[in-house]
């Protein structure tokens, strides 16, 4: 069970992941605004195994800092690579604006 505290303390930490992988890829308000949802989601999907399979390291109280920061990076640089994609222009169709 994750308490308030550390509740707080973990949604610094994964809007602080989001923010500085913005930071440091770029792009306009709507990247930030899927880069914190990436990290956030990440970061306490992380929290949630951790908990469920009792895995342990770099922990701080009930949160465990090592797990949810890792797949806070997954969630971010899978996000990051998807949004990449762009979809595949069909000859024949015009295009609708």
């Amino acid at each position: 069970m994750v308490t308030l505290p550390a509740l707080f303390l973990g949604f610094i930490i994964s809007t602080l992941i989001g923010a500085l992988f913005h930071l440091w890829r770029g792009g306009g308000p709507g990247r930030l605004i899927l880069y914190l949802v990436l990290g956030w989601l990440g970061f306490w999907f992380g929290q949630f195994l951790a908990v469920r399979f009792d895995i342990s390291f770099a922990s701080i109280g009930n949160l465990h800092l090592g797990m949810a920061l890792i797949f806070g990076a997954i969630f971010l640089f899978v996000g990051h690579w998807l949004s990449l994609v762009e979809p595949e222009k069909r000859p024949g169709r015009p295009n609708r604006k």
